[in-house]
């Protein structure tokens, strides 16, 4: 193959083509910001304690039958036992009164064998509610939301053999079908499994859509563009939905009809099937050139520029082409050090990433305006990455924001417990530098893999991300034990992370790489030095004992 960039210079490097392509693609992108947290408000553990059956009771000793605990210096009600029926009963009977006459830390205690009672000032159901997901069920909520991000893993390792074989466009669409449906069907959900298998296709398609639409106008835009939209455009779109759901939240009280009505907003996608085209480089690495030609020249007519007779070379017409599968990224010594960096650096970023967006139901203040103000604090974070995406290397930035959202993370342990506003305005300020670094590691990944192999890569990225997104619900579970213990896990992991990108090289003013011979010519210093001083194997050692610290 030639150099497609070059080959198609005179589509210039803007023009209507580009910016309807451009626009189309990145409403595909809103559905997945709507879809992609529901879990914080549908998930959400309102207050609770334990349900007193309808037995005979005065009205002090119903008022007393919750015993009281300590938690994080405050004397609340408990909420997973109460002092014993039959005791309490007989207590009340003999007209005793609780506190004065009989003294409630000598009366027994036992779990709640009736339920429980659930607030609803802010929720009027959930999935905690409805199955009583508490106390010794408390686990099934991060389960849950770790089923959606192991159809993430599922997504991502199905997603780019599928695009790859069968092309971008078609499993960007065949994704928003399955999106669309599973979400449908678990607002159905019968039981706590039910919802977590649906979810787990949730996952699945919904990462298969963002990786094979983000591809797909990767290589469909042009150069200058392909900045826009794989940092502005992709994830600004994905911003818009996520800071819409908190006030569709906000509206729908009740989670069955929320996750509803959100299944009908991958709907209004459907038709753009007639209007976003299929990726022209991979048609190219298909032997497909004649299809890419028309694609390229209906490219040039909306843009008003004159095509040259002849596209691309006849002797980019090959009658054979390789196919290329993962095995491919492991077999070169190379490939699989620049591969194992970048799963490592995904899987940090995603722990991070994730951790804070779940944890904004947990944090003080309305659940709603924390969650919108979480998204709203990604939105300069994309500006600002478009910015200086255009001029500074990727390597250097996304150290620098992977440094400030891990440093921020771990300075939240020393604010004290009266200072919720400056606690809060630390975790949106490490939360503004983990997106800075979602938004940089994308583009950044995406310019290392050759087209042969970019969606197989991406794809291996994001499974490594699932990993850490996998992981997330349960450091912030961690929290329950010790509220500062997952600030210091995710802190301490993405300063490590930092370090590992130096060894990635750089890709600021270099062309789309065509093939893994190209690639393979891109080394950043660091890694060139380590790589000729060392052997290939022992780098890899090397990374693999140095998060087995953390992970």
């Amino acid at each position: 193959m030639g150099d497609y960039d070059d080959d198609t210079a005179f589509l210039g490097q803007s023009g209507p083509y580009f910016w309807t392509t451009f626009f189309l693609l990145n409403v595909v992108f809103v559905s997945t910001g709507f879809n992609g947290l529901y879990i914080v408000f549908v998930g959400a553990a309102p207050k609770h304690h334990c349900l007193i059956p309808d037995v005979n009771l005065t009205e002090e000793w119903r008022d007393a039958i919750i015993p009281f605990t300590i938690v994080d210096g405050e004397e609340v009600q408990s909420q997973c036992s109460r002092y014993k029926i039959d005791v309490v009963r007989n207590l009340s009977a003999q007209g005793y009164i609780p506190g004065r006459e009989v003294n409630l830390t000598t009366l027994e205690q036992e779990g709640c064998l009736d339920g429980w009672n659930y607030s609803k000032e802010i929720y009027q159901s959930t999935i905690v509610t409805e199955w009583d997901l508490v106390c010794d069920n408390q686990w099934k909520v991060p389960f849950a939301s770790s089923s959606l991000f192991v159809g993430y893993l599922i997504g991502s390792l199905v997603s780019g053999q599928l695009s790859d074989r069968f092309g971008r466009k078609k499993v960007v669409f065949m994704s928003l079908g399955v999106q669309c449906l599973s979400v449908l069907l678990q607002s159905f959900s019968h039981s706590w499994r039910m919802f977590c298998i649906m979810y787990l296709w949730v996952g699945a398609s919904q990462i298969s859509l963002y990786i094979s639409a983000f591809v797909l106008g990767t290589e469909v835009l042009s150069k200058t563009m392909r900045v826009l939209f794989t940092t502005l455009g992709a994830f600004l779109f994905y911003c818009i939905g996520y800071m819409t759901l908190p006030w569709i939240a906000y509206g729908i009280r009740e989670w069955r009809t929320l996750v509803a009505v959100l299944s009908t907003t991958s709907l209004i996608n459907f038709p753009l099937w007639w209007f976003i085209p299929e990726s022209p480089r991979w048609l190219m690495t298909q032997g497909r050139v004649k299809e890419a030609e028309a694609i390229v020249r209906e490219a040039a007519s909306k843009n008003k520029v004159q095509a040259p007779p002849v596209i691309f070379k006849e002797s980019e017409e090959l009658p054979l082409f390789k196919t290329y599968t993962m095995l491919d990224i492991l077999k070169s010594k190379n490939l699989r050090c620049i591969t194992l960096m970048c799963l490592l650096l995904w899987m940090a970023i995603n722990i991070g990433y994730f951790g804070l967006s779940l944890n904004t139901s947990n944090l003080s203040g309305n659940p709603f305006v924390n969650c919108f103000l979480s998204a709203t604090t990604e939105v300069p974070a994309y500006i600002v990455s478009t910015w200086l995406l255009k001029t500074c290397p990727r390597r250097v930035l996304l150290s620098l924001f992977l440094i400030i959202g891990g440093g921020v993370l771990l300075l939240i342990q020393f604010i004290p417990d009266t200072l919720h506003n400056v606690a809060l305005a630390l975790e949106m300020t490490g939360k503004f530098g983990f997106t800075m670094a979602f938004s940089i590691v994308y583009i950044y990944t995406a310019e290392i893999y050759p087209t042969v192999l970019r969606n197989i890569g991406m794809g291996m990225c994001s499974s490594a991300a699932r990993v850490g997104s996998i992981t997330a619900p349960y450091v912030i579970f961690l929290g329950t034990y010790n509220k500062v213990l997952p600030y210091i896990l995710m802190g301490s992991l993405t300063i490590a992370s930092s370090v590992v990108n130096l060894f990635l090289p750089e890709t600021l003013h270099k062309d789309l790489p065509e093939t893994v011979e190209q690639m393979q010519k891109c080394q950043g210093a660091i890694y060139f030095f380590m790589l000729h001083t060392f052997k290939c194997e022992e780098i890899e050692n090397n990374i693999f004992l140095f998060f087995s610290l953390f992970l």
